[in-house]
């Protein structure tokens, strides 16, 4: 592998490294909304307003009231969020 390429492949990983200002989340679906937008209770009692990550989307993952799912906020606004996981149970 030339040097040129070997630059080329660092400079695509490090966009990959995971981001440490968001702050994840567990809650429950409490309510669908139109546009897959979702009000998540947390387990902290507070409500989030959140739309599905981009994986779940192309996946065609379905979420109904009642699901458990692990959210991500930002720590700039914390009533808005994004559904990354569903969860078991």
């Amino acid at each position: 592998m030339s040097k040129k390429k070997r630059a080329q492949a660092q400079d695509s990983n490090e966009g990959k490294q995971e981001r440490d200002d968001r702050i994840e989340m567990e809650g429950t679906v409490d309510e669908c909304l139109p546009g897959t937008l979702f009000r998540v209770k947390t387990t902290l009692g507070t409500f989030v307003l959140c739309t599905l990550a981009g994986k779940l989307r192309t996946n065609h993952i379905r979420l109904l009231p009642g699901d458990a799912v692990s959210i991500e906020v930002s720590p700039y606004d914390t009533t808005r969020g994004r559904v990354c996981w569903r969860r078991k149970g």
